[in-house]
């Protein structure tokens, strides 16, 4: 029986915290060390725009702290990940080469969207029966320092999940700017977030109804001290907190004094949230983002056993904006079939990894969505929508491939278009270039978007990939256009695909 144990590093926007667990292959993941020290990194970010070199080296001393319990454990695997503060600070680049320089560990920044789904992990580890809860109207809200994340489930999958920049610290530095004496500070809190909540009411909630709020950040357990909780007694809770001062609720609660002053703007969204949706039952798993980086860990090194596909959640968000839309389901169903039957049986040549087989899933889903805005220029349109909305799941640098695989499926494109584009590299190059390929044979066969084919079969033979088809109908259309498309897969993989039609007795 394998045992593993291993750190997650989080640096935040304002606490640095470092979790150690026990990683016991086919058994559990269990945390047996937890250790936070505060430092307002955010606080720099959002009021200047960079982190000073006094909170940097501050910093490095605490990450050389870390790493010196790390060698008191044994640590034998770590994972270092930085959120909002350092990812939106204009210095950032510096920070990172710096820290590494003088500790030697090497800080991952996450993007919104990684970042969320690392939370949605650590709350689907928390969370007893989480994958029977999900099954109906689920909401999960993750209230973080620099903004608050809005997920909702419905029958097992992500209807959608939505970013909004009204954190509990982002709050609490606009609060102070304004100098406020008020009592009711509550309200200000509520002001500020009223017409964020209001828009996506209306834009995602509609007549859904929720059944379950799934509550994640820092503190809201230590506060409730239970699991779960109805909306009246949460009511109760937070009356109580709004009365009380910064030191009260250290005191009272066991928060560090420093920390207690987020207590008010975080309660606050939480309260008018809860007021929004109207759940009926309210849970309380207690984890963090440390707890989805060991989960996420243990999951990819196969030492436990996970009930639930993340993979589909974020197929499910694609599916979500194809539908905003308006893109032909049933072509993109029919694409879907054929493009990832061909990366399955081209895949032992194609040096292609699991991993681009979901990107390449994603860019079929989405390869029409800017007939939306303009049909005329399409593939423009459809890389703006790719590159301006996030999918949870997804880095930014994926959603960049995924963007430019739907862009190049109906235009010219050649190394230099590639490269010369910020944090594009060879690499992404050969990796555009076969995901194109596969995309453009599987659209020509369904050029005119009527899926006249039955039982496809595919077989790699003699430098051929032959693809069986069963229909009775006229296809001299998806043969007129498959040459070009077959010579430039051709060009790519050295192997030529080519139609075989059978007919249907």
């Amino acid at each position: 029986m394998a045992v593993t144990l291993f750190a997650a590093i989080d640096v935040g926007s304002y606490e640095v915290e470092m979790k150690i667990y026990q990683c016991v292959t086919r058994k559990d993941i269990r945390q047996i060390d937890h250790i936070r020290y505060r430092i307002e990194l955010g606080k720099d970010t959002y009021n200047t725009g960079k982190i000073s070199e006094k909170k940097v080296e501050e910093l490095c001393r605490v990450i050389n702290d870390f790493v010196k319990i790390m060698e008191g454990y044994k640590v034998q695997a770590y994972r270092a990940c930085a959120t909002s503060a350092i990812r939106e600070a204009q210095n950032r680049l510096l920070i990172l080469e710096y820290v590494e320089r003088m500790t030697g560990v090497s800080i991952e920044v996450l993007d919104n969207s990684e970042q969320r789904f690392l939370d949605y992990k650590s709350v689907a580890f928390g969370v007893k029966d989480f994958y029977k809860i999900i099954q109906n109207g689920t909401a999960i809200v993750d209230v973080g320092s620099g903004s608050v994340q809005l997920s909702l489930f419905d029958n097992d999958k992500l209807v959608t999940t939505q970013n909004i920049k009204i954190g509990n610290l982002r709050i609490h530095e606009k609060m102070a700017d304004l100098s406020l004496h008020a009592v009711h500070r509550e309200r200000m809190v509520e002001e500020l977030i009223n017409n964020e909540l209001e828009s996506f009411k209306k834009m995602y909630l509609k007549d859904r109804e929720i059944k379950n709020l799934v509550l994640s950040g820092n503190y809201i357990l230590e506060i409730l001290m239970k699991t779960s909780v109805t909306k009246p007694e949460y009511l109760k809770m937070y009356e109580e907190i709004i009365e009380m001062r910064p030191e009260e609720i250290a005191k009272k609660y066991g928060i560090p004094s420093e920390s207690a002053s987020l207590i008010l703007p975080t309660v606050t969204i939480y309260k008018r949230i809860i007021e929004e949706l109207e759940p009926d039952m309210i849970w309380l798993p207690g984890m963090n983002l440390g707890d989805g980086i060991a989960y996420d860990y243990a999951q990819k090194n196969k030492m436990i056993k996970i009930p639930h596909n993340f993979n589909d959640d974020i197929v499910a968000a694609a599916r979500v904006m194809a539908k905003r839309y308006q893109c032909n389901k049933g072509h993109i169903r029919n694409l879907e079939n054929l493009a990832l039957m061909m990366f399955d049986k081209t895949k032992r040549i194609s040096g292609l990894k699991e991993r681009d087989r979901l990107l390449l899933q994603i860019a079929v889903i989405l390869h029409s969505c800017g007939k939306y805005i303009n049909m005329s220029n399409r593939a423009e349109c459809s890389y703006n929508i790719i590159m301006s909305t996030e999918i949870i799941g997804l880095s930014l640098q994926e959603r960049r491939i995924i963007a430019s695989v739907v862009k190049y499926n109906t235009t010219d494109f050649s190394l230099e278009d590639i490269v010369t584009q910020p944090q594009m590299t060879n690499k992404d190059y050969l990796l555009i270039t076969k995901l194109v390929a596969i995309l453009r044979v599987a659209n020509a066969m369904d050029r005119s978007h009527r899926q006249k084919f039955s039982n496809v079969k595919m077989e790699l033979k003699d430098q051929k990939l032959v693809i069986t088809v069963e229909t009775n109908e006229d296809i001299t259309l998806e043969k007129g256009m498959f040459p070009p498309k077959a010579d430039y897969f051709e060009e790519v993989f050295h192997i030529r695909p080519a139609i075989r039609q059978k007919k249907v007795l």
